[in-house]
């Protein structure tokens, strides 16, 4: 049964193919408003989540089907000690399509190998996000230059998706920005980076290397993530980017975010046409409903 757990699991061509499905989507809503008519999709979501979790659950209401959820393992029977693999076992009773988010990396492979339906990875603690990079392949649309990722790029689960994805586009550099802290972690570089000779340069300094950058690409450092407290809040707010610092930027910027945003983006940047991370929200959608609808046209051969 074909699942999603990585971005690498979609070759070039599919994520082209669900490039042009979105944009037919968008362009053509009334046209796949009952494409997953008596469809169930479930969402397990084990980690706080608003855009994700409701991203899914609209995504497959506006295909017509419908959603079957569960928020937190304090609702359910994994409150009792249900494994991730009987979980899914169960689940798949009930549903078509399974989209899981977990704290515990790995854990939506253990549902993918024990599921008899598709699952989809809506994240797996530090590790990926694949469903997220989607959306940004969709803002993004450029597939050359100078692409800034800043924050933590070692938690940074849609960073490392991110990444991934972009390695299969040669004329790409990254710049990577980030405390000594949060460097992006060596596995991503040596199975990534590194292996596909991709220029990329280290530096924790934004504003140095900020005009530069085609893109830029925001994220929050995870509370979540830091068993100690006080170097959160050390490393919290190392980068905010104020309307001052865009001053050196290209005209043509794209600004992203995954979102939830803390202090890392001024609300004062909000209405800058280079802002782009509530664009990014609405794409995910429209990406997720092409997802879904590749993945059960797969499921029903």
């Amino acid at each position: 049964m074909r699942s999603v757990i990585d971005i690498l699991d979609l070759s070039v061509e599919e994520l082209d193919e669900l490039l042009a499905v979105a944009q037919d989507i968008i362009d053509n809503p009334v046209k796949y408003q009952n494409a997953c008519a008596h469809k169930k999709l479930a969402t397990l979501f084990f980690e706080p989540s608003t855009r994700t979790r409701l991203s899914f659950e609209a995504a497959m209401y506006e295909l017509g089907g419908n959603v079957l959820s569960v928020t937190g393992g304090n609702t359910s029977s994994v409150a009792k000690g249900e494994s991730v693999a009987d979980t899914a076992k169960t689940v798949s009773c009930y549903a078509d399509i399974i989209a899981m988010r977990h704290p515990k990396e790995g854990a939506a492979l253990v549902a993918a190998n024990n599921a008899s339906i598709p699952v989809i990875n809506a994240g797996d603690g530090g590790h990926c996000h694949p469903t997220q990079t989607l959306a940004d392949l969709l803002t993004i649309k450029r597939e050359k230059g100078g692409f800034g990722l800043c924050g933590d790029l070692k938690f940074g689960r849609t960073v490392h998706s991110l990444i991934n994805a972009m390695s299969r586009y040669r004329d790409i550099r990254f710049i990577l920005v980030s405390p000594e802290e949060l460097k992006l972690p060596s596995y991503v570089k040596n199975e990534t980076l590194k292996k596909y000779g991709l220029p990329y340069v280290q530096t924790t300094d934004l504003l140095e290397y900020l005009p530069e950058m085609d893109v830029l690409y925001m994220t929050r450092v995870q509370r979540e993530r830091f068993f100690n407290e006080e170097d959160y809040l050390r490393l919290k707010d190392t980068y905010v980017l104020t309307p001052d610092k865009l001053k050196t930027a290209k005209t043509d910027l794209c600004i992203m975010h995954p979102l939830p945003r803390v202090n890392e983006i001024s609300v004062a940047i909000d209405h800058d046409p280079r802002a782009c991370y509530f664009k990014q929200v609405l794409n995910g959608k429209y990406m997720r409903m092409a997802l879904i609808l590749k993945l059960l046209k797969e499921a029903a051969v």
